[in-house]
């Protein structure tokens, strides 16, 4: 099978990463979209281990359709009894980007009844039409410039939904784009396990605990279901021997130096008690602490943070002045490097210093920059004092 993994704008790269170090070293992106070749034991790989990838889709045709009779003929020629039962809950999903077809409701209404009708025909039930009280399958249906790409998602709910996070706090940064933040940056305990990480404006606890789960090789959706496995065409026990691949890889023994930090007790409480639904509150240190007076004698962390936006405050001169505290609390982090997301306009202004890189992301649908900044390299030769 050819497997299609979407992912985040500005993530391609990140992604590309992760799947190298998981196997896949041939993965060419296109459309916001990387391609695998894989099997069932891939899908099921994917969906328990990938952090950055939001899910994981199988392609099943590709074709061209200017008018809804070339997308009923080309959908029609799916097998999709190898694929569906007359049980299934079938979904539809779909984008259309410079077709002719740019109706999304009508082309799904368009493809679904070509699904039924396959069905219909190649199972010789005599009916046209279905209970659809079985698992659930999610069509999807994207065309990009009349070139149709029809899928089936094997993830279901999206893989930032880990599952450890199920109390509601303002903003909250999705999982999958707090992992790709931290792959993107120096943090990487495989080589140095004592590298300090801090999040001063950490909220629920998104970017500790996603730290955590990289020190401790964690796998990202161990915990959570997919949709494939309900579904009759996938072999049974797939998806939990790639929870039990992925959990005799975790490293219990790691100590790594994490802090959370926000000034609202509320938010602590919530970050605790996620942290622990994800098995990782002994190996994050939170408080209650102000990101303007935040120290530490340790060389050479790395600071990640999604501070306040404007949004989030109804007075702008208020986060301006939060960004220029902020660049005070980092310079004095000596070799520290540090990396933020925010949405403020003119941020490298107030934070006091030009970024060493930027790039752009979406958060929540609004458009942000990641700014980063970098300290000088560690010494092999210097002893460290832990701020844990």
């Amino acid at each position: 099978m050819q497997l299609l993994i979407p992912v985040a704008f500005g993530q391609e790269q990140t992604t590309k990463r992760q799947l190298f170090s998981l196997g896949y070293a041939k993965a060419p992106a296109e459309n916001g979209r990387i391609a695998v070749d894989g099997d069932w034991t891939d899908v099921a790989k994917l969906n328990v281990s990938l952090r950055s990838g939001e899910r994981v889709l199988i392609k099943l045709a590709q074709f061209t359709a200017k008018t809804f009779d070339e997308l009923y003929e080309g959908v029609y020629a799916i097998p999709w009894e190898n694929y569906l039962t007359v049980e299934s809950k079938i979904l539809m999903d779909g984008k259309s980007v410079q077709s002719a077809l740019a109706a999304i409701k009508a082309t799904g209404g368009v493809a679904k009844k070509a699904i039924i009708c396959r069905l219909a025909d190649k199972i010789k039930t005599g009916r046209k039409t279905f209970s659809e009280s079985g698992a659930r399958t999610i069509v999807g249906i994207s065309l990009f410039k009349d070139e149709v790409t029809v899928t089936i998602d094997t993830s279901g709910d999206g893989l930032h939904k880990r599952g450890y996070r199920s109390l509601a706090y303002a903003a909250p940064l999705k999982e999958t784009l707090a992992a790709g933040i931290i792959d993107e940056s120096f943090y990487n305990p495989e080589k140095d396990e004592g590298k300090p990480f801090a999040d001063l404006f950490c909220g629920s606890g998104t970017l500790p605990i996603e730290a955590a789960m990289k020190a401790l090789r964690i796998p990202p959706n161990a915990n959570r279901t997919f949709d494939f496995e309900h579904w009759v065409c996938a072999p049974k026990g797939v998806a939990d021997r790639a929870r039990e691949e992925g959990k005799d890889n975790i490293h219990w023994g790691a100590k790594p130096c994490i802090f959370g930090g926000d000034i609202n007790p509320e938010a602590i409480s919530i970050a605790k008690y996620h942290a622990k639904r994800a098995g990782v509150d002994k190996y994050i240190r939170f408080a209650v602490a102000d990101a303007r007076v935040f120290s530490s004698e340790q060389k050479y962390g790395v600071l990640i943070s999604n501070p306040p936006y404007g949004e989030r405050l109804s007075d702008e001169k208020a986060v301006q002045k939060l960004m220029r505290d902020l660049g005070y609390t980092f310079r004095s982090l000596t070799d520290w490097n540090a990396y933020i997301l925010t949405s403020l306009q003119e941020f490298e202004r107030w934070f006091g210093k030009n970024a060493d890189k930027k790039k752009k992301l979406y958060n929540a649908n609004l458009l942000c920059g990641l700014y980063s900044y970098f300290g000088k390299p560690p010494k092999t030769d210097g002893k460290k004092e832990s701020l844990c």
